[in-house]
């Protein structure tokens, strides 16, 4: 069976039971249909004296077109969590309608592993992405009414972009203002995917409602003729974007096929944007379960940094245990292996391209001082010489290996990493930043661009050295930095996938978020609006005369 087949073969219960199970009363959720919630803000606040659960992160090698299952291997553990007896909780972003429609497909799971219901997550899901686009494009049409009447505030410039939830890559550069009215002053302007809005970003770093209107407020949307910096909240614009938000910041409460509660809240991209759910979710989730599982954007090195470097230093967290999700067949595509023959035994392959795991692994085990485990999301076309030569290449590394199977066995294919986190999180960290507060921009980008990345140095474009400046001047040098790349390689060409050779990345731009309160770094050709491939996933997508929706996976 398909993984929408098995979902919808799969009696899922009324969320109100999902609610129970994790002390949260019916009063204090919001039913959107029988199996999705809004959950109260309250129900942190009522919990907030509690211990925190075990924190487990999720990541993963250097992604590849054949797919890791970082999603799926994060279901199976909370699953499993559960088999053995354990409080678990799952905590996830929510999936946008760019990937989708596009080549990544949904990111609700598979096989016996998922969330659900998994077309409405895939989809519209509760609409906080799409309040979120509405809170992006009313700033943007603020922005321009305030022009159009006058311009009392100066502006000179015009930095802020629209945004939609859907990969156009046509709206990357568009003309705006062309209508011929007298008053209309015609400007470039852009989209970018809503995922990689600032307002997202926002959301999913602000503590409650009004730390989301501050945060809000504090965006910088232009610059007036004595390069002074206009906010939205002197537009007096960040109170009607609260409000349509006002909804969206609640955590939204759906369930594994298994009834495990999973909390699905924010979605920022990690190659383009911080990659992790909201602090609002996670909090949350942490006093209401013994273990969160969560997960970061693609591989370590983007959403992993991003989690530990941003999420964590705002929001005071650090994991128990991270988790690093490879696949045997990954392995060897970063061994140079076509994919036409990814599946037949490979062992020098797999020599040659654990070095991307191992890497992964040097930095969240020695840079950031973590606790780490892999799991190895088994394949059919696994064999077992394969797997045996990667446990013991793990064993020299002093890494255990655990080998899930939650795709084809559910919660009893996850049993094994279940019982191996229990004990791994009671194990010391000695968790520490990739930098300081303090450091200078240049030092925070070269900290990460070496330490994680493995490059040689960074080499800057004009403008991206006069933007530092720029944000220096202004005083935000102390934020975090948000580098944007490609996710399939440690450099910032996504075809250099072995790195054996020496390499530079390169910074073409460098964005003050301030209302998100970080820096973000645009490195190589990585674009904030993502285009379709030649054959989108929409092709195959489409409703029967049931009203039942095919080709989602």
């Amino acid at each position: 069976m398909t993984d929408i087949e098995i979902a919808r073969n799969t009696k899922l219960e009324k969320i109100e039971e999902g609610a129970k199970k994790i002390g949260i009363d019916e009063e204090d959720i919001e039913l959107y249909g029988k199996y999705k919630a809004k959950i109260s803000n309250e129900v942190y606040n009522k919990n907030k004296e509690k211990k925190n659960g075990k924190l487990i992160l999720v990541t993963a090698i250097s992604p590849t077109p054949l797919g890791e299952g970082k999603t799926t291997i994060s279901i199976a553990i909370a699953d499993g969590l559960r088999k053995i007896g354990k409080n678990s909780i799952l905590a996830l972003r929510e999936p946008s309608l760019g990937p989708v429609f596009g080549i990544k497909g949904g990111a609700t799971g598979g096989g016996r592993v998922q969330v659900a219901p998994m077309e409405d997550i895939n989809l519209h899901f509760t609409g906080d992405i799409h309040a979120i686009t509405a809170a992006n494009n009313l700033l943007s049409s603020m922005i321009d009414n305030h022009i159009y009447f006058g311009n009392e505030l100066g502006f000179e410039k015009v930095v802020w972009k629209r945004c939609m939830d859907l990969n156009d890559r046509q709206l990357r550069k568009v003309e705006t203002g062309l209508s011929g009215e007298k008053k209309i002053v015609p400007r470039e302007d852009g989209f970018n995917i809503t995922v990689a809005s600032e307002i997202m970003a926002i959301l999913c770093l602000s503590e409650n409602l009004q730390d989301l209107k501050e945060k809000l407020g504090n965006i910088i949307v232009g610059f007036n003729k004595k390069n002074k910096p206009i906010y939205a909240r002197d537009l007096k614009a960040n109170g009607a974007m609260a409000v349509l938000l006002k909804d969206a910041i609640k955590p939204n409460l759906v369930q594994t096929l298994e009834h495990t509660p999973a909390i699905i809240h924010g979605g920022p991209f990690a190659n383009i944007a911080h990659g992790c759910n909201s602090i609002i979710a996670t909090r949350m989730a942490l006093k209401l379960s013994d273990y969160v599982v969560t997960e970061a954007g693609f591989g370590a090195d983007l959403g992993a940094e991003k989690f530990l470097d941003i999420k964590c230093r705002k929001a005071g967290l650090k994991p128990d245990a991270v988790v690093i999700v490879a696949t045997i067949k990954a392995i060897k595509y970063h061994g140079g292996v076509e994919k036409e023959k990814i599946q037949e035994e490979n062992i020098e392959g797999l020599e040659k391209g654990i070095a991307n795991l191992y890497r992964h692994i040097e930095n969240i085990k020695d840079k950031f001082g973590l606790n780490v485990i892999v799991a190895l999301n088994k394949y059919t076309s696994d064999t077992e010489k394969e797997i045996n030569w990667l446990k013991e290449k793990l064993n020299e590394k002093d890494v255990e290996l655990s080998i899930v199977e939650g795709w084809e066995k559910g919660a009893d294919g996850s049993v094994d990493i279940a019982n191996k986190l229990v004990k791994l999180v009671e194990r010391k960290e000695e968790f520490k930043f990739i930098y300081e507060d303090n450091d200078s921009i240049e030092d925070k980008i070269y900290k990460v661009v070496t330490k994680i990345y493995g490059a040689k140095g960074v080499i800057y474009s004009d403008e991206a050295k006069e933007q530092i400046k720029q944000i220096e001047n202004l005083e935000y040098k102390n934020l975090p930095v948000c580098i944007a790349k490609t996710q399939y390689s440690f450099s910032d060409d996504p075809k250099n996938l072995r790195c054996d050779n020496e390499y530079d990345i390169h910074v073409r731009s460098v964005e003050l978020k301030s209302g998100a309160g970080f820096i973000v770094v645009l490195a190589g050709k990585i674009m904030t609006m993502p285009g379709l491939p030649k054959v989108p996933a929409a092709e195959s997508i489409d409703i029967d005369e049931n009203g039942n929706i095919v080709g989602i996976f």
